[in-house]
């Protein structure tokens, strides 16, 4: 899976990039059909927002959240793509 991790309007730290690469490899546990992942995050005065857009074989996921820590927003995001994950897999099993 390759992530390609952007940030808009707040440079990504080291830290960050690892914080992201460690949650987005507990998706893989569920799903390991993960192609490509899309991260965008972004500083709006005071609101962190985090999206992504996940490929995965058979479509696309995406879904974003906001929190006013950036860390916060990004454990939403997970959760949030994990539960869409676990749909999208279920889906493709079922056909």
């Amino acid at each position: 899976m390759q992530i390609n991790l952007t940030g808009r309007h707040l440079e990504i730290t080291e830290p960050l990039k690892e914080f992201v690469d460690e949650k987005f490899s507990k998706l893989e546990r569920h799903f390991d059909h993960i192609n490509n992942v899309y991260v965008i995050l972004s500083v709006e005065k005071i609101r962190q927002i985090a999206e992504a857009t996940v490929h995965v074989n058979g479509g696309e996921i995406f879904a974003n959240s906001e929190s006013e820590d950036m860390y916060a927003a990004i454990d939403l995001l997970i959760d949030k793509l994990d539960r869409q994950v676990i749909k999208h897999k279920e889906k493709m099993t079922r056909h």
